[in-house]
């Protein structure tokens, strides 16, 4: 029997291969013990709870006195333990008044007056509620971070005539990096070969591939689709575009936003007058009643303590804020902070700039007049001559598929400030506007006089060939955007333009936009909005794309940046960022705003009012320690609940 030749290259490639398996199988099951062990406290405490009520129900005749006591304290101290000790932490560092110290007293004062169940359930509860809000903040950080911590490990660099396997922080810009077919870009580079096929969802949102042609830009954290490609780095692993997006997801939550920071404030406060209140319900009565039992009022004054402790303020507002920040991210926005969540929701005013923010910013054909001449024949005497320019204009017109070989201009000469002089095919041409023509006495047609789009004329032996109108184009999503940000409730869209004038009137009346204004250096813009914010009750939101909308992006009182992947002074002035680019998602920053703070303040509401009827009742004998268990426990779980629809919500 003939053997089969063993690959030891491939051998060894299995082995390491079922290595990794192996250690992620076991990394995976380290991780769900883990889990698990964080729930057994909880676990143990609440079947000695159960057993322990099911023996005094029945009445089982061992189960009395010091085995009673006993049973209880080890039912306690799994879940009791760990709070004590935090309080106690706490008092060391100066901070007295802590919900640690309020579910301690209550409950150790529980066990003082023989009520051991009900100080075991109290904490037990406490310590459930304290998983749930650890679990909700995880899940709200982790819906963040695993949309943006895509960052590689790895980069495969061109190093002496070979490709080595580096770590992307020692990757210097301008050297040459390959990726492979499922692998992460590196680092922000430009391409090098001639196309690719990328997920971008990582830095975008957005599932559809994006194709990327050579020469352009790709951005750290996207996955090659096709092929294996190579590129040039063109920034530092810590400068890329996902290191910097993903610090200020880390960043965006110490940005507290004022109801975070009120609420804050207003738990230092309350929490001492709460444990003074709670001293006086227990001497004060002896003085007023004549039937005065310390046991009972010291009972009612721990149910006020449990009743009264702000943890579900606490937990669910900023829990809420996270949830926000997450909604957020996964549709390609980005807050720097909660307190813009907050800002976001009181804008009235947008004032969007138009090159780059609802157009694509790119030059492109938008008609072809040929006089006297077929199209494609006329279009190649144009386009020889416009080879040798590198204008926007230029490059537009290049973009043209013609038919047959290119003609070669000769004699090429610029005529300042007008356009191109030049011989094709034995015949002279001219190119450029209309002081061009007319220098050259060429009759131009009249309507050439309504074209506010850039225009090229061209004329060939002394007669006016036609002209080719360029313009550029609105984004796909520019006429829904608008649609949406008037249907969210925003009451003024302005549009302000260093394009000229005619041109921003044209795009403004095309989209519906209420007042336009073009021709404006950016010193302009930023009086325009300083103006528009000076008589503005509400907040004035500025969206803008790049260097020149920077100063006006930070005196706003919301920026927004568009593109910000490719834009550094974006990026690093705006508030908010657009990932995608698309400028539709402006309404949906403002609708991700206001239901944020929709349930922030749900939960405020459901806090207080339940927590004021329970105190009324406790204070007044009418409650027992179980429905302070609901008040404070129960209601930190329903807000908590509540905020977490945040993760589920579609806008």
């Amino acid at each position: 029997m003939k053997k089969k030749k063993v690959n030891l290259r491939d051998l060894n490639k299995t082995s390491s291969d079922t290595h990794k398996r192996n250690d992620a199988h076991n990394q995976s099951s380290a991780e769900s013990i883990g889990k698990f062990k964080v729930y057994v406290p909880a676990i143990f405490s609440f079947v000695m709870l159960i057993i322990g009520i099911a023996m005094d129900y029945f009445d089982v005749a061992f189960f009395k006195d010091w085995i009673r006591i006993v049973w209880y304290a080890v039912a306690y101290l799994p879940v009791g333990f760990p709070v004590i000790k935090e309080g106690w932490n706490s008092i060391k560092n100066g901070d007295f008044f802590t919900e640690f110290l309020l579910m301690s007293i209550a409950t150790i004062g529980a066990f003082a007056i023989g009520e051991y169940p009900e100080g075991v359930a109290v904490m037990l509860f406490y310590a459930v509620g304290e998983l749930f809000q650890s679990a909700a903040v995880k899940r709200a950080k982790g819906s963040i971070k695993a949309l943006l911590d895509v960052r590689p490990n790895e980069a495969l660099v061109y190093r002496d005539n070979n490709y080595v396997s580096v770590n992307p922080e020692t990757v210097a810009i301008g050297e040459k990096v390959q990726v492979r077919v499922g692998e992460k870009i590196p680092l922000d580079g430009i391409l090098l070969s001639e196309k690719g096929s990328f997920n971008t969802a990582a830095l975008t949102g957005e599932s559809k591939p994006d194709t990327i042609a050579k020469g352009e830009k790709v951005f750290a954290g996207s996955i090659n689709l096709d092929g294996v490609i190579e590129i040039k780095t063109t920034k530092e692993f810590k400068d890329s575009s996902i290191t910097r997006i993903l610090d200020m997801v880390q960043n965006a939550t110490a940005r507290k936003s004022k109801t975070e920071l009120f609420i804050r404030k207003f738990a230092k406060i309350y929490t001492p007058i709460v444990v003074f209140l709670a001293i006086a319900l227990t001497f004060l009565p002896y003085f007023f009643v004549d039937d005065y039992v310390f046991s009972d009022w010291l009972y009612r004054a721990l149910i006020f303590l449990v009743i009264s402790c702000p943890c579900a303020l606490v937990i669910s507002i900023p829990l809420g804020y996270f949830g926000g920040l997450g909604a957020a991210s996964k549709n390609g926005i980005l807050f720097k902070g909660a307190s813009y969540l907050d800002e976001m929701t009181k804008v009235n005013t947008v004032v969007m700039d138009k090159t780059g923010t609802v157009t694509k910013g790119v030059f492109k054909i938008k008609e072809i007049k040929a006089i006297g001449w077929k199209e494609p024949e006329f279009m190649k005497y144009l386009m020889a001559m416009e080879e040798q320019s590198t204008h926007p204009i230029a490059k537009a017109i290049m973009d043209y598929k013609a038919d047959g070989e290119d003609f070669q201009a000769s004699e090429v000469s610029e005529v300042a400030g007008k356009g191109l002089k030049g011989t094709v095919n034995g015949k002279t041409v001219l190119v450029g506007n209309k002081p061009l023509m007319i220098s050259n006495n060429i009759e131009v047609p009249s309507e050439t006089d309504n074209i506010v789009e850039s225009i090229v004329m061209v004329s060939i032996e002394g007669k006016f060939a036609g002209y080719v109108i360029i313009a550029d184009e609105l984004k796909d999503d520019a006429h829904e955007a608008i649609k949406q940000i008037r249907e969210s409730g925003i009451s003024k869209i302005i549009m302000l333009s260093g394009d000229k004038d005619s041109i921003t009137q044209q795009v403004a009346k095309e989209m519906g936009i209420d007042t336009a204004k073009g021709g404006l250096l950016p010193e302009d813009k930023l009086n325009e909005v300083e103006k528009l914010m000076s008589r503005n009750d509400g907040r004035v939101a500025f969206i803008g794309d790049g260097i020149n909308d920077a100063p006006v992006l930070a005196v706003s009182d919301v920026g927004i940046a568009m593109g910000g992947l490719g834009s550094d002074v974006a990026i690093e002035t705006a508030d908010v960022i657009i990932q995608t680019d698309q400028p539709s998602k402006i309404a949906k920053a403002i609708k991700i705003g206001r239901s944020t703070r929709r349930i922030v303040y749900q939960n405020i509401a459901l806090a207080f009012g339940v927590k004021a009827v329970v105190l009324v009742l406790g204070a007044g004998g009418l409650a027992t320690m179980w429905e302070a268990v609901f008040a404070d426990v129960g209601v930190a779980l329903l807000a908590i609940l509540n905020a977490v629809r945040l993760q589920k919500m579609k806008w």
